[in-house]
């Protein structure tokens, strides 16, 4: 046997099994980090309860009046997000993407008046884009949580255990973003909150539809008695229920949304394509205005009927 053939042979096995030991140390790396979440690493640096909750807090922005998303619906809009970077960190990331983009406007279009009107609009629609993309994928995350906090405290509600101790064992169990927002709880119950008033702070907090559901049944058990343990497994069944459907209805309405992209990516596609192979069959027009107010037109008339189908494709129930 050729003894090459064995080098080849011994190459390819050591790169087998190199490949697969880098494999198995990220994935066991992501266990451990999926297994605990933000309020236990905090706690990990030897830090007290109550710095936790202080910290926890004030990433959050809430209670901080004075930030530069003063306004309420701006300043509930970065609470919902989940953001953890300071303000001025996540601006900066946003306007030097705005930033970046402007210079390839100024790059293809040879304009400086076209980048000097995007840019500053770009400056205030990017952070509030990325803010409403990060609380639409934390929502999403939560909301798949939720049932099994529920059930996680039903059944410490058998063995027992008072509610703050059952809701604090989330904290303890469950990982982000469920698990830091019921362990705030439980430290703002420590400290000389109500229930009541916690739950709503997480509410405010969260924004996800279907707590109010678990803030009443609470509430009500507290005022007037009851079995919240029966209660939370009809509420864990409904949510999880109404999970499915909604994961349903958007499976159905898939075509309406892959039509939407296809119709977007078409026109982009095809110019690019253009501007690639033959950089001149549009050049003698780019310095005509009526160039720039039809493709703006174009534009215009594509978002709207972008718009047009994702409203009839997404349903709120």
């Amino acid at each position: 046997m050729n003894p090459l053939y064995l080098i080849y042979v011994s190459a390819a096995v050591a790169g087998i099994l190199i490949a697969e030991a880098f494999y198995l140390l990220h994935a066991g790396r992501s266990d451990r980090r999926a297994a605990i979440n933000r309020r236990l690493k905090l706690q990990e640096r030897k830090l007290s309860q109550e710095q936790v909750l202080i910290q926890l807090r004030k990433e959050r922005g809430v209670g901080n009046r004075h930030t530069l998303f003063s306004l309420a619906g701006l300043r509930k809009l970065r609470t919902q997000s989940g953001l953890t970077k300071p303000l001025p960190q996540f601006l900066g990331i946003t306007s030097g993407v705005a930033f970046g983009i402007g210079l390839l406007l100024l790059w293809f279009s040879g304009s400086i008046k076209i980048a000097a009107l995007c840019v500053p609009a770009l400056f205030v629609v990017l952070p509030i884009m990325a803010l409403k993309f990060l609380r639409k994928r934390r929502l999403k995350h939560f909301g798949l949580q939720l049932p099994e906090a529920l059930e996680l405290i039903t059944r410490s509600l058998k063995a027992g255990h008072p509610v703050p101790v059952a809701i604090a064992m989330v904290g303890r169990e469950m990982p982000d973003p469920i698990g830091t927002e019921f362990g705030v709880v439980a430290d703002e119950v420590t400290y000389g909150s109500t229930l009541v008033h916690a739950l709503h702070s997480m509410f405010e907090r969260v924004g996800h539809e279907d707590l109010p559901l678990f803030v009443t049944a609470v509430s009500i058990q507290s005022s007037s008695g009851g079995n919240l343990r029966e209660i939370l497994d009809g509420l864990s069944s409904t949510i999880r229920e109404r999970g499915k459907l909604r994961r349903k209805v958007r499976a159905i309405s898939t075509e309406g949304r892959i039509s939407a992209y296809i119709l977007t990516a078409v026109p982009v596609l095809l110019m690019a394509s253009i501007f690639t192979l033959m950089p001149e069959f549009y050049g003698n027009v780019w310095g005509e205005p009526m160039t720039w107010y039809l493709l703006g037109g174009s534009v215009f008339w594509l978002l709207l009927g972008n718009a047009m189908m994702f409203k009839m494709s997404n349903f709120k129930f």
